[in-house]
């Protein structure tokens, strides 16, 4: 846990989906399980009652129609009488609909519309239980806090990062790196980059501690090239970091020839040497060495071209060559350097 947003009003909202999901679901589960014995009884009783009363309010009615006619009773008594008998008519068709639908039970439609609503009440559940658990920020990785951008009290939001700078809200709280998964980006020169495997091998130093040497291997290749630059950027794992190392240091790669290369496929490194100093002569390459006062011709192969020169075969490396020499210089004519 790195930091806990307030969550008050979240936490009242989960409260209140929880509500809802448990009356969907009480819903649900009355309308699965129909009506209750009880209610089936209850509506069975009610509809033997209207019957009764139909009945007596028939023979009330068969009793009335002769004493009408007798002059007995009035008409007025005898249209109560047709009265009350079509109201308990009406009243037992009612009751008898009513008995009917507590044996059948509810539509499945009815069970359908409140699985549904189940479903829904669920949904928003689950979405204010997201809410609630982004209010607390955990680290994704195990690692090292670099940083503290964001201190108790303050506003935090994704939405405002550029107000930060003039003391309106953060945009981020903490930053964190894993201290022992490092890399080292580097460019490599196009010209250089078909020596270098996926998984090539290397050692790394620092600035700061140039004594420490870290093994090193090719983690990651850059999918395109930088045109501008002539290189393509690597990125080069440290194996065995430890407490030394510090994000964002300067750092020196030395990659390592593959001990498993026959001899058949090793391509000689060869020297770097500035184009002005390789002359043609009679179809070979040439090139002019400064030695003990005199300037020796060495015949030299180009091997491939670069920005800052040829890389040639022919030199051991670390000799003086001669750059821009004179169109009248030869072999064994005695030179000064400078």
């Amino acid at each position: 846990m790195l930091v806990r947003l307030e969550d008050q009003e979240f936490r009242a909202q989960v409260l209140q989906a929880r509500g809802a999901v448990s009356m969907a679901k009480a819903r649900l589960l009355q309308l699965q399980n129909g009506s209750r014995p009880e209610e089936v009884a209850q509506a069975s009783a009610n509809l033997d009652e209207a019957r009764a009363n139909l009945e007596d309010a028939k023979a009330t009615l068969d009793r009335t129609r002769p004493l009408v006619k007798e002059g007995v009773f009035s008409h007025q008594q005898l249209d109560d009488a047709q009265t009350k008998y079509d109201a308990a008519v009406q009243h037992m068709q009612s009751l008898e609909k009513a008995y009917r639908l507590s044996r059948i039970g509810p539509r499945q439609e009815e069970i359908e519309n409140a699985r549904g609503a189940l479903e829904q009440a669920e949904g928003q559940l689950a979405y204010a239980e997201s809410q609630l658990d982004a209010t607390q920020i955990r680290a994704p990785v195990t690692g090292t806090i670099l940083e503290r951008t964001a201190e108790k009290g303050e506003l935090v939001t994704a939405q405002f990062a550029a107000a930060a700078d003039t003391g309106g809200p953060r945009g981020s709280v903490v930053t964190l790196a894993d201290l022992t998964d490092l890399q080292v980006e580097l460019d490599i020169s196009q010209n250089d980059f078909a020596k270098l495997s996926p998984t090539q091998k290397a050692v790394l130093t620092t600035d700061a501690y140039p004594d420490r040497e870290y093994k090193g291997m090719i983690n990651e290749i850059a999918p395109m090239a930088n045109r501008q630059k002539a290189t393509v950027q690597v990125k080069v794992k440290v194996v065995n970091p430890d407490e030394y190392l510090r994000p964002e240091e300067n750092a020196n790669v030395r990659f390592l020839a593959d001990a498993n290369q026959s001899p058949s496929h090793t391509v000689s490194s060869g020297a770097v040497v500035p184009t002005s100093a390789v002359h043609d002569s009679g179809g070979k390459r040439l090139v002019m060495v400064a030695f003990n006062g005199k300037a020796i011709a060495r015949e030299v192969k180009v091997l491939s071209q670069r920005s800052d020169g040829y890389v040639v075969d022919g030199l051991n490396g670390g000799e003086d060559v001669i750059v821009n020499a004179p169109a009248d210089l030869k072999d064994g004519d005695r030179v000064k350097t400078k």
